[in-house]
């Protein structure tokens, strides 16, 4: 195996007509495979928005109160996390489509469980479930379409990829309100059954990506489950409940510990220890973290900033915060097509600098003057998240060889989710902390400094491009025959 390392994002790519070769799917086909793949992450993101949006709905169905109606959707992520470095590793094991297929299976029949849950302990059950299915879903889907187009299309499928995201997320409070205004709840997961069948039907028409065959580590993926879903749920324990959190936490960071410790040794580790010694890789992971965490806090303080700071009400409120998405909807095919030309560094920082830029100015608007200021300043927000996240997804992919695409896959998405719960645990401690009027203001200005420090550590990958990736770009002219099969093997691994 060669050594993963190498190469860079930012090198200039090998020629099309041999990533063409390497693609293994032409023609029509391409576009269908690529539908299906961006169709399974719609019916994931619509999901989890959705059910966003029905929680005061369900606490009245269920007569609970609204903090324990939240376990709808704290399963759902908790399911996710747990599951993300596992799905990769089984579909590098057993193959990309086999796993990519069941987790769409388990989505969607998940889907009726939830449809047909009699009480709120079986729909919490049911969502965890959806959670473990989306999982390989958001694990394999960018990894699947790396086999899929050609490499130098990558950059334009990420594109396309978060601009259905962008538009899913977009798109979920309406689709939910609309749901409820006309039908009971359990429409809201039903809702997924047509779409779902669909995605299963259209799997068979992705590429075949042949598994490695790899023993799998029960223990590792136990240990994995236990480090992740006691950080998340001590995150969401820890205000309330300052001991229960401070043990869940403790034991993470003891999980965590072991899992590093037993997968070390390892060639392809669990947890992608050799991607991370990549400094490429390691650097956008890390950008990745902080700019998530950015974005949670903002969208979680932007909600209780216009409702306490300038007195909108809940459906101007969502209107307000809808340039947001709509921006890195805008943005991201874009900045896919930018990240070809140019440096993804330079891209990735720039965009994160202007999502500080954003969330510093929202934060020292004046209160109670016009919301329609706002509007601006979200929308540049939005642009920024767009034109990081695109370039920096690409960067992470095509810093691991291609044999690793699913554990990049599986580290993105926990990168991401990492970064979203960091900016809900923020949010949570100061609304427990400081005033209401206080609170919202204060995470936008949290939220401004943590995307600066994503600019800051993605200009740091500047300098990594000079030298190292120009000796990818072309085949050395001299040298022996072994030198020249080395460089092809560099840049067919991606």
């Amino acid at each position: 195996m060669m050594a993963l390392r190498a190469p860079v994002a930012d090198a200039p790519l090998p020629s099309e007509a041999s990533d063409q070769a390497a693609s293994g799917v032409q023609g029509p086909a391409r576009a269908e495979a690529i539908a299906c793949v961006i169709a399974a992450l719609v019916l994931v993101v619509l999901s989890a928005g959705i059910a966003n949006v029905a929680l005061p709905v369900l606490a009245h169905a269920f007569q609970v109160t609204p903090a324990v109606s939240v376990r709808v959707v704290s399963a759902y992520q908790l399911g996710l996390v747990m599951a993300l470095l596992p799905c990769a590793a089984l579909g590098e094991s057993l193959g990309h489509r086999a796993v990519f297929t069941a987790g769409v299976g388990l989505f969607t029949g998940a889907s009726v469980l939830c449809a047909l849950a009699p009480s709120l302990h079986w729909l919490v059950a049911a969502r965890f479930l959806q959670g473990l299915g989306g999982a390989a879903v958001m694990a394999l889907g960018v990894a699947l379409l790396r086999f899929v187009v050609p490499q130098a299309q990558l950059a334009a499928a990420i594109g396309w990829n978060a601009l259905a995201v962008a538009l899913s997320s977009a798109a979920a409070p309406t689709v939910g309100a609309a749901l409820l205004s006309s039908a009971s709840w359990p429409w809201l997961f039903a809702v997924n059954l047509p779409l779902g069948v669909a995605v299963l039907l259209a799997t068979r028409g992705l590429p075949g990506v042949p598994g490695a065959a790899r023993a799998l580590d029960a223990t590792s993926m136990a240990l994995n489950a236990g480090a992740f879903g006691a950080l998340i749920a001590g995150a969401e324990l820890l205000p309330a409940e300052p001991a229960l959190g401070a043990g869940l936490l403790a034991a993470s960071v003891l999980s965590a510990t072991l899992l590093l410790r037993r997968e070390l040794p390892k060639e392809a580790p669990l947890v992608p220890l050799d991607l991370l010694r990549s400094r490429s890789f390691r650097v956008s992971v890390i950008a990745s973290v902080a700019c998530f965490a950015g974005q949670a806090s903002a969208l979680v303080a932007l909600p209780f900033y216009l409702r306490h700071s300038f007195g909108q009400e809940a459906l101007t409120t969502g209107l307000m915060i809808t340039p947001w998405p709509l921006s890195v909807a805008i943005v991201a095919p874009v900045a896919g097509r930018l990240a070809d030309r140019i440096s993804t560094a330079w891209l990735c920082a720039t965009g994160a600098a202007c999502l500080a830029l954003g969330l510093a100015a929202l934060a020292l608007v004046p209160a109670h003057g016009s919301a329609l200021s706002l509007v601006p300043f979200v929308a540049l927000c939005g642009a920024g998240f767009g034109l990081f996240q695109v370039p920096n997804n690409r960067n992470m992919f095509l810093a691991a060889p291609r044999a690793r695409s699913a554990a990049a896959g599986g580290m993105q998405g926990t990168a991401r989710l990492t970064g979203q719960t960091a900016g809900a645990v923020v949010m949570t401690l100061l609304f427990t902390l400081t005033p209401i009027d206080a609170a919202p203001r204060l995470g936008l200005g949290i939220g401004a400094v943590l995307a600066l420090s994503a600019a800051t550590v993605s200009a740091l990958r500047a300098g990594s491009r000079r030298g190292h990736g120009r000796a990818l770009s072309r085949p050395p002219r001299r040298g022996t025959a072994r030198a020249r099969a080395q460089w092809r093997s560099a840049a067919s691994s991606g």
